[in-house]
């Protein structure tokens, strides 16, 4: 054996082996980093996409701001994954209604009964100051303390028929693709935490495989070498290596759905993992995503809040006639009938004040986080493998190709780096 053959016999399979590494530890970080877009502005880019419509990102490579660079393929695809996983994955655990069901909107009412109590003296006067200060001002301290009285006895009907309400129409009030989508679009990292943490030990894996994969890929094309020795060989040997170690290694995570002897691995990795996945999905929705305050703020400020809003009003109305009581149309008469109803809805929008507090209550959260928690983990132990693979592969299988298309790139450039150290 001359002295090249024995140096390509070496070379080549120490060259694949890193490779394959490289590709599959980059391969990992493309998805991942940065959560933010890094680039830098081209001059001249808008005109080679003149039709880009401003709020769009070419891959995760061209930024409609006419910058090149790259952002992570999860934070940078946050919204559509978010949706995918929406539709895939969270909608077949359960609707609103089940999420809601399941935060106990008994205790809720409870709870917010207790805050507002503590808070309806200073609302009642401040909307009273504020509509009609005169009346206020003149009514005796016994009145407005029955009034007070009045208000405080009722809280507790008045909010658990709120709550009530809320349940039964929360699929009109609340769109919980849209929480979702909206959250993870604003906090892109929490989809990266998501998926690092429940992959965590499969994507360690698909790195290493890079490199076992790598060298006696190696070894075959050194063989195809003394074959056919031509300069293109170590090149294109370089892309199909690349491009199938990505290959393999993803879908090893995924596949086989369903346990197959004939396979080495019998079934897809992550697979194995079912029990302990459920586990850390379970935990990580009920914590960050699907919790009291999330839906709070949906309820409150989402794209259907004028619903809640409205259902408040109604809901609040009758409880102010209720505190004015037998002097109702005495009061009408007193201060207008333009005035009382003010009076009604400014009840209504003070109230909402309310929510925030006992929705942003970190232990009271926390303890409905639990419900939330036991339910996702007995809904994803009861699906099949077909649809716990789909929930949780859905997300980047678009997207994967890009994952495919960089390990062949990089083999191709380790097969002409090879040609320029030790030739053909």
């Amino acid at each position: 054996m001359d002295g090249k053959t024995l140096a390509d016999l070496i070379s080549i399979p120490l060259f694949t082996a890193v490779v394959g590494y490289i590709t599959n530890w980059t391969g990992v970080l493309m998805l991942f980093r940065p959560v933010q877009f890094h680039g830098v502005r081209v001059p001249g880019l808008r005109v080679l996409f003149p039709l880009l419509p401003r709020r769009v990102q070419v891959l995760p490579l061209i930024r409609y701001d006419g910058r090149i660079g790259w952002q992570g393929i999860v934070p940078s695809r946050a919204d559509k994954m978010a949706s995918i996983s929406m539709d895939k994955g969270l909608a077949k655990l359960g609707s609103a209604s089940d999420f809601y069901r399941e935060l106990e909107p008994d205790k809720i009412a409870e709870h917010l009964a207790a805050v507002a109590q503590s808070e309806i003296r200073d609302v009642v006067e401040q909307i009273m100051q504020q509509e009609n200060p005169q009346l206020w001002h003149d009514l005796p301290p016994v009145i407005k303390e029955a009034v007070f009285a009045r208000v405080r006895a009722q809280l507790p009907g008045i909010i658990k028929h709120i709550t009530d309400e809320i349940g039964e129409n929360v699929d009109q009030l609340l769109d919980a693709k849209l929480m979702v989508i909206g959250y993870f679009s604003k906090n892109p990292e929490l989809l990266n935490e998501l998926f690092l943490i429940m992959g965590k030990k499969e994507l360690k894996f698909m790195q290493n495989f890079g490199l076992y994969f790598g060298l006696p890929m190696g070894f075959v094309l050194f063989g195809i070498l003394q074959v056919f020795p031509h300069w293109y060989v170590l090149p294109i040997g370089g892309v199909i290596i690349g491009w199938v170690a990505n290959y393999i290694g993803l879908n090893m995570i995924f596949e086989p759905v369903n346990s197959k002897a004939w396979i080495p691995w019998h079934e897809g990795l992550l697979i194995r993992r079912k029990a302990e996945v459920t586990e850390l999905y379970s935990q990580m929705i009920a914590e960050k995503v699907i919790t009291l305050q999330n839906i709070g703020d949906e309820l409150l400020t989402g794209a259907r809040s004028d619903r809640t809003m409205q259902l408040l009003e109604d809901s609040l109305r009758p409880a102010v006639d209720r505190a004015v009581g037998p002097a109702r149309a005495a009061v009408r008469v007193a201060i207008g009938s333009r005035e009382y109803d003010n009076i009604r809805s400014s009840v209504a929008i003070e109230a909402t004040g309310f929510a925030p507090i006992a929705f942003n209550d970190a232990e009271f959260s926390r303890q409905q986080s639990k419900k939330i928690y036991s339910f996702i983990s007995e809904q994803m132990s009861r699906m099949s493998s077909e649809d716990f693979v789909e929930m949780l592969r859905s997300a980047i299988k678009q997207d994967e190709w890009l994952l495919f298309f960089h390990g062949g790139a990089l083999g191709l450039i380790a097969g002409l780096v090879h040609l320029a150290i030790f030739g053909v």
